[in-house]
């Protein structure tokens, strides 16, 4: 097998980390098609997204301390094969029900790509060289959302809603060959105790206690939240409200995610240099002033392509600036439970995207139940510019200050290349 510092084994974690994206903003463009098809309302429509990231969240609690147990790659393997089976039942789905259900199983089986790449990021490179990897990883990560739209609009008008499932489960065959063949085990630091209901209460209460660990997830949580809160209303807005095609919705999709790869390719390149704090607090301002300025123009009315992918490109090159670094932040000082970390900071992440997905979903319906069309864009707005508060408050109030270092009693050696402070703690970078 490649070394897992190999350029292919880069590729292969980035295709891990896509499978959230790709299993959301592929088939956005078809969204309305599925409500037409299977005779369901906008909200119900819009929980096969939301019940999605309920997934998604839950089952991090248990691909973590799974994979600090037994190791990532066997977890992430049984993980990728059940994905694939579940886009199956997704593409052959006769109900909004039985669509609703499967996309549950096939989060499931999705959410051991990021949690356990990122952990296997963090075993690898270490403490230091991690935000620069993992922004790396999003801004090549940002073409799933990019392109996906794109080809899921064209796939729509060509084959019909479930052509999307069809090239998912694709997607799902091909990651889980590249796993059974390229990458090793990466976690030295195997804990036989890691998933005892006591050790993990221990571990989860630790992680909760720890100030900048909070700062970090909940930067991290607010970030996706916002890009989330798009991903939900985003596709009735165009189509419906603007009267966009499928394919011309995908194209506005993918000129925000520019925005993100800008960001995070900005994140790649000073992360280094000024440190993770500085590139969030530079995100969130500008991740806010994008918020503010998207609720603005929703708020007057200005229903259109540029009132609304102007003002959300501008928050998406401050998410892609955080969104790296509040990762890497979070998860980077500790080497032993690096998996349980991830997995709850995306456990965090995941349930308040679902959450703020349905007050979108249910806040759009009602403004077109109402005929505020001219005004349907103000409950994803108004979601985005309260979430990008929601960044600058976590920074300003968490993580600026704080000491990321573990404990004592709970630093660990990190052989993977973390720095070490006098004393024997983890010295916090920037």
């Amino acid at each position: 097998m490649p070394s897992p510092r190999s350029a292919i084994v880069a590729v292969l974690l980035t295709g891990l980390v896509a499978f959230a994206p790709m299993s959301t903003d592929f088939y956005l463009p078809s969204l309305p098609s599925i409500g037409q098809d299977l005779g369901a309302s906008i909200s119900t429509v819009q929980l096969t997204l939301s019940v999605f990231m309920v997934g998604f969240a839950v089952s991090m609690l248990v691909y973590g301390p799974l994979s600090d147990r037994f190791g990532r790659r066997p977890v992430i393997l049984a993980g990728v094969a059940l994905y694939t089976v579940a886009s199956i039942a997704c593409a052959l789905a006769p109900t909004i029900e039985a669509l609703i259900a499967a996309r549950f199983v096939q989060a499931v089986g999705a959410c051991v790509g990021p949690v356990l790449a990122r952990a296997v990021v963090r075993d690898v490179y270490g403490r230091q060289g991690a935000a620069q990897i993992l922004a790396y990883m999003a801004m090549a990560m940002a073409l799933a959302p990019a392109i996906g739209p794109i080809l899921g609009g064209y796939l729509t008008v060509w084959g019909g809603w479930r052509a999307n499932f069809w090239v998912l489960t694709g997607f799902g065959a091909v990651i889980v060959t590249g796993v059974a063949l390229l990458l090793q085990e990466t976690n030295a630091h195997k804990d036989p105790t890691a998933t005892r209901p006591a050790r993990l209460a221990a571990n989860y209460a630790r992680l909760l206690g720890h100030r900048a660990y909070v700062g970090y997830v909940l930067v991290g949580s607010f970030t996706y939240a916002g890009i989330f809160s798009f991903i939900s209303g985003s596709s009735f807005l165009f189509i419906q409200a603007v009267g966009l095609t499928p394919s011309a919705y995908g194209l506005c999709f993918a000129a925000v995610v520019v925005g993100y790869m800008a960001g995070s390719f900005g994140a790649g390149r000073l992360s280094t240099r000024l440190g993770p704090d500085r590139m969030i607090r530079l995100g969130s301002t500008v991740s806010a002033a994008g918020g503010l300025a998207m609720i603005g123009c929703a708020a007057a009315g200005w229903l259109g392509v540029a009132p609304v992918v102007g003002p959300f490109f501008v928050f998406m090159v401050g998410a892609g600036l955080a969104l790296p670094n509040a990762l890497a932040g979070a998860v980077g000082p500790f080497p032993q439970m690096a998996g349980l970390a991830s997995a709850l900071l995306g456990f965090i992440q995941m349930g308040l995207a679902a959450a703020v997905g349905i007050a979108v979903g249910t806040g759009t319906e009602a403004a077109f139940a109402a005929g505020w069309t001219a005004r349907a864009g103000l409950p994803m707005a108004a979601a985005v510019a309260i979430v990008a508060g929601g960044m600058a408050l976590s920074w300003a109030l968490l993580v600026r200050g704080a000491d990321s270092a573990p404990s004592p009693e709970g630093a660990a050696s990190d052989p993977a290349g973390s720095e070490t402070a006098p004393g024997g703690e983890l010295s916090r970078p920037g």
